[in-house]
């Protein structure tokens, strides 16, 4: 089992699969983030999906990721890691803000995150002129799947994202997720 901490805590043991998310930098205000983590009544379960709830409004901040060139660049870097060998990708999604990503990882999920998120925001961030500032917020949420059923919901849940956001009318309308492939 690998364990370790920045400002969540990661454990992530061998062979299991993993439900991962990332957003794009400043994509929520702060005032939210720190609600959102100081909110101790809820289940992390909950908080997450909150958070998610935040995030597919797109209230705020950058939604770079709705832009063609800039998706197809980070679904590149999705598909292009796991054909590497380093994950089997089997759910995911790149909305307008953030990343879902349910995977069984052949490495470590920190080299797994960093090789995708590293290369895109550069790539992605060449496209958009900007140079020295951050695309991608740091760290990102993973959860360990734990069990067939966990794993299909989860699944279900990415691949229904953009139906959830209005974004899509079936799952398969959406051109930058694994349901649409």
């Amino acid at each position: 089992m690998v364990y370790y901490e920045r400002n969540l805590p990661h454990w992530l043991p061998e062979s299991w699969h993993l439900f991962v998310t990332w957003r794009l930098y400043g994509s929520l205000p702060l005032i939210v983030v720190q609600r959102l983590r100081t909110d101790t009544e809820d289940k992390k379960g909950k908080r997450f999906l909150r958070f998610d709830r935040e995030l597919d409004r797109a209230a705020y901040g950058p939604q770079w990721l709705r832009e063609e060139k800039i998706a197809s660049i980070v679904q590149c870097e999705i598909l292009g890691t796991a054909e590497r060998g380093w994950y089997l990708a089997h759910s995911w999604v790149i909305m307008p803000n953030h990343v879902h990503l349910l995977l069984e990882p052949k490495v470590e999920l920190k080299r797994i995150t960093q090789a995708i998120k590293g290369r895109s925001a550069r790539a992605c961030n060449l496209v958009l002129g900007r140079k020295g500032v951050p695309f991608w917020q740091q760290e990102s949420f993973d959860h360990v799947v734990r069990t067939a059923a966990s794993f299909a919901k989860i699944s279900a849940y990415i691949e229904r994202n953009p139906v959830s956001a209005g974004l899509a009318k079936i799952p398969g309308d959406w051109p930058w997720s694994s349901a649409h492939r």
